[in-house]
């Protein structure tokens, strides 16, 4: 009987112990109701048995209660809008990569790998995209055209800190102009006068200033038919230098009306390239490719009824300029926006996925480190796999439900007061028996 007692009183201490580990979650949970990011912790309870049910048959002694603690990392919160376009929100179950302040100046093998969900970044002093709580946004960086390379998707090797140390642009020669021209059909009808259809095209130079290419459309003129021909005539106005001429041929059947179906170079011009759709020039050793379409492509040049139309003009040089802001898209780009209009790829923000994220390593401020339950990482695409998007101008709230937790507040604090009552009931039952000898 006395051995029940006391088992008894250790199943009430038992039970002191677990509502209290309890009531510390809960407390936590509730002081980080506003911390972004932040995801709550949940204690479970579980029944203790002592001694073997076999080899002591028929008797019982109770064993109390034990808990265990997990921070449910894959139960994230609402997304909010903010003012920033920096701070940045998963939305999915991926988590940005990170690092710390002191491990970004030092890089290497002192640049911890680290986890988190949200954070509100801005560029430091020293150009880096940094969190108030110190944290370093990681990512791959692109190549001068924007593009990005191909990176191991199981190792951190090719993350760098994203950077910003360099906020004047340094100009890139123009190395290819797109033309989308339609030219008017009836200009090469036989009574047509055949005056020439002409453009100025801009382009930047290797020390980034601004040029112009002189280029004309003379169409052909043929007795009693319809010829559907045009000569492309290129030239450099400051010079006077002819650049190249191109004669152009159109369709005008119902499959291929008005497109073009055969291009021809002058002698001394470069060849049409039928796979890129594009003829070449030279102006003072800069060499431009002039994308005109390939054959029967409704993108490029076209003849077809209606005015001479220049419809898309674009090419990929620009000068010197300076960065008015940054942009993080969907797909984790990082974007530079300069004064001139343009905006440039700079780093591409990878997502990383861990098979358990509730067996991450908690860290301070929202962050988590890899460990052997959380199985090994995988870096993906934002967009791409099971990861989610990259949300520009967001955060993740807390995964607190205030109400939920102060519902386990009074329940806790009633299961507290139970045990405290059994353990008082116990004393009194002891204080009996030794009453006995009374």
């Amino acid at each position: 009987m006395t051995m029940n007692m006391s088992s008894s009183m250790n199943a009430g201490i038992a039970g002191l112990q677990s509502n209290a580990t309890r009531m510390a979650g809960i407390s936590d949970n509730i002081a980080n109701a506003s911390t972004h990011g932040y995801r709550r912790v949940q204690t479970s309870f579980h029944s203790m048995v002592l001694g073997d049910p076999v080899a002591n048959r028929g008797t019982y002694a109770a064993g109390g209660v034990r808990t265990t603690t997990t921070r449910l990392v894959d139960q994230g919160g609402q997304i909010t809008g903010t003012q920033n376009a920096t701070d940045l929100a998963v939305n999915g179950r991926g988590f940005l990569p990170v690092t710390t302040h002191t491990g970004a100046r030092h890089g290497g093998a002192a640049m911890p790998f680290m986890l988190t969900p949200t954070g509100s970044f801005r560029f430091d002093a020293d150009g880096y995209l940094r969190s108030d709580s110190d944290l370093v946004l990681l990512g791959w960086p692109a190549n001068a055209d924007g593009t990005v390379p191909a990176f191991a998707r199981n190792s951190t090797d090719g993350l760098v800190p994203v950077r910003l140390d360099d906020l004047q642009q340094a100009p890139q020669p123009t190395t290819r102009i797109a033309l989308g021209v339609n030219l008017p059909a009836s200009a090469t009808l036989p009574d047509a006068p055949g005056t020439p259809s002409e453009l100025s095209l801009d382009y930047v130079d290797p020390v980034g200033l601004n040029r112009n290419l002189g280029i004309s459309f003379v169409p052909a003129i043929t007795p009693g038919a319809q010829s559907n021909a045009w000569t492309m005539q290129m030239d450099d106005p400051a010079t006077g230098t002819a650049l190249g001429a191109w004669t152009l041929e159109f369709g005008s059947g119902v499959s291929d009306g008005g497109r073009l179906t055969g291009v021809s170079a002058e002698p001394g011009s470069a060849a049409y390239d039928p796979d890129a759709g594009t003829v070449g020039i030279t102006v003072d050793g800069q060499a431009i490719a002039i994308e005109i379409g390939r054959l029967l492509d409704p993108q490029g040049i076209t003849q077809t009824a209606g005015a001479f139309q220049p419809h898309r003009i674009t090419q990929d040089g620009f000068g010197t300029g300076d960065v008015l802001g940054v942009s993080v898209t969907e797909e984790g780009i990082v974007q530079a926006i300069y004064d001139q209009g343009i905006v440039r790829a700079l780093y591409q923000i990878p997502l990383v996925d861990v098979p358990n994220p509730n067996g991450l390593v908690s860290l301070s401020n929202q962050a988590y480190r890899v460990s052997a339950e959380s199985g090994a990482f995988m870096l993906w695409n934002a967009g791409e796999g099971p990861v989610g998007t990259v949300m520009g101008n967001a955060l993740q709230q807390s995964a607190t439900d205030i109400a939920e937790e102060l519902t386990g507040l009074i329940q806790t604090q009633r299961a507290y007061s139970s045990n405290a009552k059994l353990i008082q009931t116990v004393d009194e039952m002891l204080q009996e028996t030794t009453n006995i000898k009374r």
